[in-house]
C-alpha cells in the first residue's frame, strides 16, 4: 500500500514511496486507507485478492485515485476495477507475481475492517 514495509518483514516486493511526490504521499495514504476501510468482502484469487466495495461515486473516485498513485510506488501490482450491473458492487482486483499475497496482507491488513479481515483470514492490526 502506501507505507513502507517494516524492516523485520522480508518480501521480494517493496513499495517505493519516493516514486510519489512528497506533497502527495500523505494524501495517497489517506486515500488508500479510505478505500480499504470501505471493503465489505474479500475474495482470494490465485494471484492476489478481489475487494468488494460499495458502488458509490466517491468510492469509485477514491479507488481510481488510489490506483493512479499506487502503480507508481508498486509497479509490480496489477489492477482491475469492475462494477457489477444493476447497481451491484464495485470490485477492486489487486494482483501480482507469485508471492504477492502475503505482501498485500501486510500492506493493507491494518486498513481493513476487522470483521472483513477475520472472515477472509487476512492479517490485520498491529498484533496480526
Amino acid at each position: 500500500m502506501a507505507t513502507p514495509t517494516s524492516p523485520e518483514t522480508h518480501f521480494p516486493f517493496r513499495c517505493d514511496m519516493s516514486a510519489i511526490e512528497p506533497p502527495q504521499r500523505k494524501q495517497h495514504i489517506a486515500t488508500a486507507t479510505a478505500v480499504f476501510r470501505a471493503v465489505q468482502e474479500i475474495h482470494e484469487l490465485p494471484t492476489g485478492y478481489g475487494f468488494c466495495l460499495p458502488n458509490e461515486a466517491t468510492v469509485l473516485l477514491q479507488t481510481a485515485e488510489f490506483i493512479m498513485r499506487e502503480k507508481l510506488c508498486c509497479p509490480f501490482f496489477g489492477f482491475k476495477v469492475e462494477i457489477e450491473p444493476e447497481g451491484g458492487p464495485l470490485w477492486l482486483y489487486l494482483t501480482g507475481p507469485e508471492g504477492v499475497k502475503p505482501f498485500i496482507q501486510a500492506e493493507i491488513g491494518e486498513a481493513l475492517p476487522e470483521t472483513v479481515a477475520r472472515a477472509a483470514q487476512f492479517r490485520f492490526g498491529a498484533g496480526a
